[in-house]
């Protein structure tokens, strides 16, 4: 397992566990009351760890390389998933996933962000970095799913937008532009979940919703704490700070109404136990689409656009 800078001391308690147990496995020797021992101490020293993350810190879990990413989540919510492909304009774009499936019995259309796994797979989805063509994807797939009344979860995990030279030539703002306006305006109900890092304009694009969730230990921002710091500081190494600064974490989010709700995370984080994971998300999903499927379409739009509109004109206090 990847352990991040402060979970060193958990590592070389883990370490030691390893190597007992080899131990014990190589010579016959009877070890359990240690390794349950120094296991109790790993249980307790990540409760400890995890209860008071800072918001760098929890930035380095959102972007965790073993976190559960999209395509985790799709394989283990949604039975008899579908993939749909291209943006019929100019072509595919990989760090898109969506298509048509079933969750918890019902027709859904799911779009998720995905990042990949490893190297050939990062390059492939292009680390999660979307261009204009994954927008007007998305935009396809949201007016499908209004036009057969879907409703759709979306699922964000990205750094942002891709800012690439040929992005920025086919459009790349106005993509995003109109993917949020297609986001208010569908009729179905919208639920988005925030998986890991929620980049700027390339993850607002799909968390436009009736109800935007976020795991206990993702991140949400207008930009990277690195960016805001070459920004106003010219300093990557003041990351920390700006990510004290720019209220990114859930807890935060949560309490300044920009999200509705935060999903646990196992200890330790989602990429410790997934399984634990998938299942809140999918109890977290469940609960509001069941509120949500019982509105009138005209409700729907109106209380998404309602809801965004305020947070705009100042209804909301830092």
């Amino acid at each position: 397992m990847h352990f991040l800078d402060f979970e060193k001391p958990i590592a070389e308690l883990e370490g030691k566990i390893a190597e007992l147990r080899h131990l014990s496995d190589s010579d016959g020797l009877n070890i359990a009351e240690e390794v349950s021992r120094l296991q109790t101490r790993v249980d307790r020293d990540l409760r400890s760890a995890y209860a008071k993350l800072t918001p760098w810190q929890k930035t380095q879990v959102a972007r965790h390389p073993e976190r559960p990413h999209a395509v985790d989540y799709i394989k283990a919510l949604i039975q008899d998933f579908m993939p749909m492909a291209g943006d019929r304009v100019f072509g595919e774009d990989m760090a898109i996933v969506g298509g048509l499936g079933r969750f918890q019995g019902r027709s859904v259309m799911v779009i998720g962000i995905e990042k990949g796994h490893d190297t050939d797979t990062r390059i492939k989805h292009n680390f999660g970095m979307a261009r204009p063509e994954g927008y007007r994807k998305t935009r396809r797939l949201m007016e499908l799913a209004d036009r057969f009344g879907v409703p759709v979860i979306t699922l964000v995990d990205t750094a942002g937008a891709y800012p690439g030279v040929d992005a920025e030539e086919r459009g790349q703002a106005e993509a995003i532009a109109r993917c949020i306006e297609t986001c208010l305006n569908i009729t179905v109900p919208l639920v988005s979940v925030i998986i890991g890092e929620g980049g700027s304009g390339g993850a607002i694009a799909l968390a436009t919703g009736n109800v935007v969730l976020m795991l206990e230990h993702a991140i949400y921002s207008v930009i990277s704490p690195e960016g805001c710091a070459s920004i106003l500081w010219r300093d990557g190494e003041q990351a920390k700070t700006a990510a004290e600064a720019l209220r990114i974490t859930a807890q935060d989010l949560e309490r300044l109404g920009i999200i509705d709700g935060i999903i646990p995370e196992p200890v330790g984080g989602a990429h410790r136990a997934p399984e634990t994971t998938f299942n809140a998300v999918r109890d977290a999903i469940e609960g509001h689409l069941a509120q949500l499927v019982r509105l009138e379409s005209h409700q729907l739009r109106a209380r998404r656009r309602d809801k965004f509109l305020q947070m705009g004109r100042g209804g909301l206090s830092i």
